[in-house]
């Protein structure tokens, strides 16, 4: 049997890091997978972040290409259709903070109010499955649900009450793409709410009805604070990925509404840079993109510490 040897103020020596790497052989051949996933399709694609600085072309490659310095960012301060872009992005994440955050919050306190396990695992496997779907295969769906030939149409003509435009239609855009994300994505985003439900002390809810507290006080003075901290973490994360709001999901249904009402940034880097062929516009734009996310985490999580939470990390 192995024993710990200790130092002169009683505390266990620190292992070398050769013994450790015995002891743990097993965690690290499980998570190298990950690793090596995570290295190569997170940090190797950094290397291209070059180009953002260089009249890139592909045929001379990453070495050779001339050196452009802020050319490309100079041009994307003076184009209107990069600002159209990033206006869209603000405005429909807005639009998604303010309608979907709150969606996960209230259907994790709703599931863990039902009382029958058949039902809650039941309601849990039904809003968790369009999360499964693809972006096409949800569109879809919405389409023949809201399109122009869909069911809800269908009905509204064979009733001579007229047609209700929400699929082709500007002005209602950031409502449906909301809507869209709520029913694909609100199930799954459950799952981390009702993780912190299951930790909050059942004895507290006790105690509380024995003082008399009824279901909106403890929901108010228990609830809610035992899920503070998470709220604030994933809020955090939110708006650390404000400036991504989806790529496949614009870029299907950019045709259906115009560019000037679906372009974001994501879509905006893929159809001016790389389906035009320049690409150190389109990695100037997303390294643009990538610099104002990490101030954006970087001040969210600065402004929880403020609140007394932890947020992301602490210092």
């Amino acid at each position: 049997m192995t024993t710990l040897r200790s130092d002169r103020e009683g505390r266990p020596a620190r292992l070398s890091w050769r013994i450790r790497l015995q002891r743990d052989r097993s965690l690290i051949l499980m998570t190298l997978p990950a690793v090596v996933l995570l290295v190569v399709f997170n940090y190797v694609p950094l290397f291209g972040l070059a180009t953002a600085f260089q009249e890139y072309d592909p045929l001379a490659g990453v070495w050779q290409s001339t050196w452009a310095g802020l050319y490309q960012f100079e041009r994307l301060m003076s184009d209107s259709l990069f600002w159209g872009a990033l206006t869209n992005t603000l405005y429909l994440s807005f639009v998604q903070l303010i309608l979907f955050f709150p969606v996960p919050i209230a259907l994790a306190l709703l599931l863990n109010s039902v009382l029958s396990e058949r039902i809650r695992n039941f309601i849990q496997s039904v809003v968790y499955l369009p999360h499964f779907f693809s972006w096409v295969l949800a569109i879809t769906i919405f389409q023949q649900m809201l399109g122009g030939a869909g069911a809800v149409n269908h009905f509204l003509r064979s009733n001579d009450i007229g047609t209700w435009d929400v699929m082709t239609n500007p002005d209602t855009f950031a409502l449906l793409v909301t809507s869209q994300v709520i029913w694909k994505e609100a199930g799954w985003g459950i799952i981390v709410f009702l993780a912190a439900l299951a930790a909050i002390n059942t004895d507290l809810y006790e105690a509380a009805a024995a003082d008399g507290a009824g279901r909106w006080r403890r929901l108010w003075h228990i609830t809610l604070p035992g899920l503070r901290s998470v709220i604030v973490l994933m809020l955090v994360l939110r708006l650390g990925n404000a400036l991504t709001v989806g790529f496949e999901q614009f870029l299907i249904q950019r045709n259906a509404v115009g560019h000037d009402t679906a372009e974001v940034l994501d879509t905006f880097s893929f159809y001016y840079g790389i389906a035009t062929g320049d690409y150190s516009y389109g990695a100037a734009a997303g390294l643009f993109k990538s610099v104002i996310s990490l101030l954006l985490i970087w001040g969210a999580n600065k402004l929880a510490h403020a609140f007394g939470e932890d947020g992301l990390y602490r210092n």
